[in-house]
């Protein structure tokens, strides 16, 4: 197939971009195009961290260079001009500010759809997802969660659902699709005890011939040899620094990067190659909640999920890798002052999350215990006065917060005004935002990608890599 006849039909042709090394003795021009002409992508790699504004992304890499002195996996890609790069336009056929439904189902579908919506039109099309086009073809598919599997984000690749709060239909969904390796949270969509039609999925699942992995170590054990259901948490995993200081759940759940990597190992032997979605969902849950611990480091766990898949791909060399995001959400950022250095570096000594925190906190608790724990989980506490503040949303003596995934209605923004005067990170809102998003792409394929796209264009960008007609 001509790869560059069939791009002109799509959205996307690119005449490729070069790379110009100013450092050297004299200019030398390496253009992405000529690297990958003519490759086609046996494998693709697609990489969200959903809700990730690009202060997130800037955020995470001063903490990672003034904390551990190393730049971020991703940003270390642009200073190597090892990737193309591009900035997309989010919106949905509903909102210039979408939802993760419908961003998910841009990249799943090539159309945009209403906000709330999955891989269903305006008009109530159903589009078949791409990752089902991938399997027909042979390749093996595959998502890969810190959320719920049956969240907005991989069902977006996946499925076709009126209603992104149908989880529990999606989890039935995913029975007849057949992908080889799903994995992340939501344990109450597959478990008889906790659905509300007591129906036993797992029980479905494994007499399909899938292993069930409920735990760290039984994905690390699983064959390769057989498809993989793995759900690790009744709802989204625990925040990667929740994680990493309790002995327990270090134990028992993953890494994002650890799913990953045994995702690609299972599946990187097909002959006709796989496709994998890689998600880190709580990133937009952690900015949901200005919760910047919560956020930094699922950011930075996320990053190390890149690393594996680069890594893979720079050996394998017929991976396409894209990098991106589905929308902003709260827009934080580093606010200007004399102790913005001092203050920034304090997130380096937090031990917890803000979640971990307000849920530890009680009507009955004292000023003394609220300020305690407030050391505990961020190096240092709070004033008398503070502490009386947050005790007052658990006494009803205050209105109460909403916000998404805000079930128990904790006063997250209140606290993160707190620390604001300690860390010196600002918040514009609790809520997505309709910015244009940083995306990057390496590999077979990467050369396609124009400076700036729609988000839809994804979808043509991976059929024209992997040399698959959009004829399904």
């Amino acid at each position: 197939m001509n790869r560059r006849k069939f791009f002109r039909n799509t959205s996307l042709f690119a005449l490729g971009t070069s790379i110009i090394n100013p450092f050297g003795s004299s200019a030398q021009t390496v253009g992405l195009e000529a690297v990958n002409k003519n490759k086609k992508a046996k494998n693709i790699i697609f990489l969200v961290s959903d809700g990730m504004s690009t202060g997130t992304l800037n955020m995470a890499d001063v903490h990672l260079n003034r904390m551990l002195g190393k730049t971020s996996n991703w940003i270390q890609l642009f200073k190597d001009n090892r990737v193309s790069r591009a900035l997309m336009d989010t919106a949905s056929a509903s909102s210039i500010v979408t939802d993760s439904a419908a961003g998910s189902s841009s990249w799943g579908s090539g159309f945009r759809v209403n906000n709330g919506s999955v891989n269903v039109g305006v008009n109530g099309e159903e589009y078949l997802p791409i990752w089902q086009k991938f399997k027909k073809t042979g390749k093996m598919a595959g998502c890969v969660t810190t959320v719920p599997i049956t969240h907005a984000t991989p069902s977006g690749f996946c499925v076709n659902s009126i209603s992104r709060k149908g989880q529990e239909e999606i989890a039935e969904k995913y029975l007849d699709i057949n992908f080889d390796v799903m994995m992340g949270g939501g344990l109450e969509f597959f478990d008889a005890n906790k659905r509300k039609d007591k129906k036993d999925i797992f029980g479905v699942f494994e007499k399909k011939g899938y292993q069930i992995a409920k735990n760290r170590t039984e994905m690390l054990n699983a064959s390769s040899e057989k498809q993989l259901l793995g759900v690790f948490s009744e709802d989204g995993l625990p925040y990667s620094i929740d994680r990493s200081n309790d002995i327990k759940l270090t134990q028992t759940i993953p890494t994002l990067a650890e799913m990953a990597q045994k995702a690609i190992d299972k599946m990187k032997n097909n002959p006709k190659g796989f496709v994998l979605q890689i998600e880190g969902g709580k990133v937009d849950w952690g900015a949901h909640s200005n919760d910047v611990a919560a956020l930094l480091y699922d950011q930075i766990a996320f990053d190390e999920a890149i690393k594996v898949a680069i890594d893979f791909a720079e050996k394998d060399k017929e991976t396409l890798v894209i990098i991106t995001t589905d929308h902003g959400n709260a827009n934080p950022g580093i606010i200007y002052g004399k102790e913005a250095n001092a203050n920034f570096d304090s997130i380096q000594k937090y031990k917890h999350t803000n979640e971990w925190l307000l849920n530890a906190i009680h009507a009955d608790s004292s000023v003394a215990q609220v300020r305690e724990l407030v050391e505990v989980a961020n190096g240092k506490t709070i004033s008398e006065e503070n502490a009386k503040i947050l005790l007052t949303f658990y006494d009803g003596l205050h209105k109460e917060e909403g916000g998404l995934y805000n079930y128990k209605k904790l006063p997250y923004q209140a606290f993160s005004e707190m620390q604001k005067k300690n860390n010196s990170v600002g918040w514009i809102s609790m809520d997505h935002s309709g910015d244009y998003v940083e995306l990057a792409a390496f590999g077979p394929g990467s050369e396609l990608l124009k400076p700036f796209i729609k988000n839809t264009d994804l979808h043509y960008l991976m059929l024209t890599a992997a040399e698959v007609e959009n004829k399904f």
